[in-house]
């Protein structure tokens, strides 16, 4: 079984259209997160797929999109009403 790994995406879009597009993209691969943050966890393949899905919808030169790599097996620690993700080694794209 191919491991996943947890990963924060974060973007700032400048325009509306692109910015609506761009979190339908992230909502595709989130397994939580709001606005313009969300926890993701995905297998290499997952997130090569997810970067060129959002690259389509950016315009590199106006907008900020970032995933970033949390630690490995690195425990998650949720404050105030946060959930963490139930089942890991599942993720629904759709």
């Amino acid at each position: 079984m191919t491991q996943r790994r947890l990963f924060l995406a974060a973007y700032d879009v400048r325009n509306p259209r692109r910015l609506r597009r761009a979190c339908k993209v992230l909502k595709d691969y989130a397994c939580g997160g709001q606005k313009s943050a969300f926890e993701c966890y995905l297998t290499e393949p997952e997130r090569k797929r997810m970067l060129q899905r959002v690259t389509g919808e950016l315009d590199c030169e106006e907008d900020r999109f970032m995933v970033v790599a949390l630690r490995l097996g690195g425990a998650v620690r949720c404050l105030g009403t946060a959930v963490p993700a139930r089942d890991q080694s599942f993720i629904y794209i759709g």
